[in-house]
């Protein structure tokens, strides 16, 4: 008598993904961000340390001062005597519509002042009349400046010898020179003219 073949189990099916691949993503580092870059903006802090000194051309705190400043001149701009002002002389030319304005200032002592004055006094007395508002405005005005400017270095006292170098000359005082006297005749000129329309009537009238 033959033995029947063993039935089969119709739900034993074979597994249809036994022969696919493994995971690809085995071997793989599972946290994505684990090769992550540095931050690329934590660097150091650009500012130097306090007490540190800054390149030349960098800009530097008023309070810490800048390693190539000097200290300002206290001496006379000429000779580099002390004391000395800060003074202003001018002198100014006119040139019938025309006028010109010239002025020299800086430190300086009463010796050196005192040339700057004369030289500079000595040329508006006679050239700076020949325009017309040269005579009523812009002289007069230089005189008076250079006048009270002559008077605040007449406050200070010399430089003591041996504390400066070369002074410049004082020349010849203002009313020895002659062409300091030329000054005169324009106002001369013009006192004459009022007196005469005054006194004697406008001579052009008929």
């Amino acid at each position: 008598m033959t033995t029947p073949p063993p039935q089969q189990n119709p739900y034993a099916q074979q597994n249809p993904y036994a022969g696919q691949q493994a995971d690809p993503y085995a071997g793989q580092q599972q946290n994505p961000y684990g090769n992550q870059q540095p931050n690329p903006y934590a660097q150091q802090a650009p500012y130097p340390q306090q007490g540190a000194v800054p390149a030349q051309g960098q800009w530097a705190h008023p309070q810490w001062g800048h390693p190539n400043q000097q200290a300002a001149p206290t001496g006379c701009r000429f000779c580099g005597g002390a004391p000395a002002a800060n003074v202003t002389f001018r002198a100014h030319q006119g040139l019938l519509i025309l006028m010109r304005f010239q002025k020299l200032d800086g430190l300086m002592c009463a010796t050196c002042g005192e040339a700057v004055y004369r030289e500079m006094t000595g040329k508006t007395l006679w050239q700076g009349w020949w325009s017309p508002f040269s005579l009523f405005f812009f002289t007069p005005f230089t005189l008076l400046s250079n006048l009270f400017t002559r008077r605040k270095l007449k406050s200070l006292q010399p430089p003591v010898p041996g504390q400066h170098g070369p002074q410049m000359p004082a020349g010849v005082p203002l009313h020895k020179r002659p062409l300091s006297y030329v000054g005169l005749i324009p106002p001369l000129w013009f006192g004459f003219l009022i007196i005469s329309a005054v006194f004697f009537g406008d001579p052009l009238a008929g």
